[in-house]
């Protein structure tokens, strides 16, 4: 899922009419998924956030931009947070399936199309900075809005987008990319928040001021204070004070969860509370989290149980949640604090469905499901026993030399799984649309026109899907030859169904490629995955008869 978070922050905190109606254009965005609306009253002040698909999100950001420059009017704000503009500042946030770079790309052009269109100089801050003075956003806000006017004269802070002319009515704005901020809470057995502050100075990046023996604060030669660093980039913590919980807590900001995640910073505070007699008693997330941080703390904790990382998202989710005491002070819902699953599309899933109930769908007089859903679900299949197999062999002694290869397969596995489930549902509604589009009218040209462009979509659609699911197959035979060679002698049956089973789904998705190619008009598209099917089939049969007697030498060893 390629997903990109945007929080945009607007100059209007009161009008609750205006911020509906910028709040409007985001949600008639087709593909965006708005999440949260926050504004402030003394700040004068409204943050959005709202997530979905790179495109959408940069043609969403735009919309709600170009409605807070008609409606917002910058001389007569005021507000007690610092300001430079009707849309203050917009960063865009990878979430998941996007990397920086592409988010620094998004922000590009969203501040040349605001330029351009909308005569708003633009300014580009953190990771899309051009100069390193504009990576922070206080040096581009200093001066905030009313500075703007003799700023834009200054050679040195010329926007890097749009006009260098004063916009009375919609100011300046900002835009960027940054990464996921995580508000996250570590909760202590104690009431007294200047304990759980010393604790956070330990572990946040600024630290601490250094003190001589006296107690007093030592300081430079310009009379700043002497600072001694704490144990984590990207982390600011204070301690305070929840009566709500009755407890002291480490409130802690995490600016980069890649680099300092929350397990870690969670198993450090256990260790400083320690030191002064303090136990943690759980954490807390504000707000939402992306998925890959709870699945970095499943994976760590499971291995520090001596266990392989290699199992179902559920579950590392489960044991991440278990570990960092998640529902200490408050419940903790994955399905309302994990970011991609706030976006996930509304079922059924096929998927979800029990063992019998999928079996009656199949053998219904139906075309959907029919055996494309069915060799995606043979391959789904063959991923988990790969998986399974290579969780037998971890942590057992007698493999422990292949217990790091055990593990990166087991979970390189569950990411197969995951892809073939997901192409148990797309092989269903692929074969839908194309019914969609053989059922649009065609009583005029016009109409005809539309319903060829329609079909020739469907059809090409309902043709790439089974070739992504001939190219799990033929990657996930790497990994059955793996546990073949090297994995537990005793799940060599489990790994033999797991072969079969991933050529049933290569051959499986081939045969679906080959019924619905010739439904496509495209010839370059035809021939490009006409030869690469064709390749990857005899890759395919060439490999699993090699490791099918690899296979019967490995049985025929373990029966002697």
């Amino acid at each position: 899922m390629k997903l990109v978070e945007c929080v945009p922050n607007f100059s209007e905190g009161r009008d609750k009419d205006k911020i509906q109606a910028i709040c409007r254009e985001i949600e008639n965005t087709p593909g965006v998924k708005l999440l949260d609306v926050d504004p402030g009253e003394s700040t004068n002040r409204t943050v959005v956030t709202f997530v979905g698909p790179p495109e959408a999100v940069k043609e969403a950001a735009f919309r709600a931009i170009k409605k807070a420059a008609e409606i917002i009017d910058m001389t007569k704000h005021k507000g007690a947070h610092p300001r430079i503009g009707a849309t203050d500042v917009c960063p865009f946030v990878p979430v998941s399936g996007v990397t920086m770079e592409e988010c620094v790309q998004l922000a590009n052009e969203l501040a040349e199309r605001v330029g351009r269109e909308l005569g708003i100089p633009v300014y580009l801050y953190e990771e899309a900075a051009r100069k390193p003075e504009r990576k922070n956003l206080a040096n581009i806000r200093s001066g905030e809005y009313e500075g703007l006017p003799e700023k834009l004269k200054d050679p040195e802070w010329q926007p890097d987008y749009g006009p260098a002319i004063f916009n009375p009515k919609s100011g300046a704005t900002v835009i960027g990319a940054r990464e996921f901020l995580i508000a996250y809470n570590i909760n202590l057995n104690t009431r007294d928040k200047r304990l759980a502050h010393e604790i956070a100075l330990n572990l946040r990046e600024a630290g601490r001021a250094k003190r001589n023996e006296s107690g007093q604060i030592i300081r430079d030669a310009d009379g700043r204070p002497v600072m001694i660093p704490g144990k984590f980039k990207y982390v600011k913590a204070v301690g305070w004070y929840i009566e709500d919980y009755g407890c002291a807590q480490i409130s802690i900001n995490l600016t980069n969860y890649k680099i300092s995640p929350p397990h870690l910073v969670f198993e450090e505070a256990i260790k400083e509370a320690e030191k002064l007699g303090l136990r943690v008693t759980g954490s807390e997330v504000v707000g939402l989290i992306p998925k890959e941080a709870l699945l970095m703390a499943g994976r760590y904790f499971l291995e520090k149980q001596g266990k392989s990382p290699g199992v179902p998202e559920e579950e590392l989710i489960y044991v991440a949640i278990r570990s960092l005491g998640l529902n200490d002070v408050a419940p903790f819902d994955p399905k309302k604090k994990i970011i991609e699953y706030r976006v996930e599309e509304a079922g059924p899933f096929l998927y979800n469905l029990s063992l019998r109930e999928f079996a009656n769908q199949l053998s219904m007089d139906t075309p959907t499901p029919g055996g494309g859903s069915a060799a995606a679900y043979c391959g789904a299949l063959a991923a988990s026993l790969t998986s399974m197999v290579a969780n037998l062999t971890y942590g057992r002694k007698e493999y422990e030399a292949f217990w790091e290869e055990m593990k990166r397969v087991a979970m390189i596995a569950q990411n197969y799984k995951d892809e073939f489930l997901r192409l148990v549902d797309e092989d269903t509604r692929a074969f839908n649309r194309v019914i969609e589009a053989l059922r649009l009218p065609k009583a005029t040209e016009e109409q005809q026109k539309i319903r060829e462009v329609a079909l020739e979509k469907a059809n090409q659609e309902a043709t790439f899907v089974p070739f992504e699911g001939l190219k799990l197959a033929h990657n996930l035979l790497e990994l059955i030859s793996i546990i073949i060679a090297k994995g537990n002698k005793k799940s060599l049956s489990d790994a033999g169904v797991a072969l079969m089973a991933a050529l049933a789904a290569a051959q499986g998705t081939f045969y679906n490629i080959q019924i619905n190619l010739p439904n496509v008009q495209d010839l370059d598209f035809k021939s490009k995955i006409q030869e690469e099917a064709c390749r990857l089939i005899f890759l395919v049969e060439e490999k699993v008869a090699e490791l099918r007697k690899n296979l019967h030498n490995e049985i025929g060893k373990n029966e002697n």
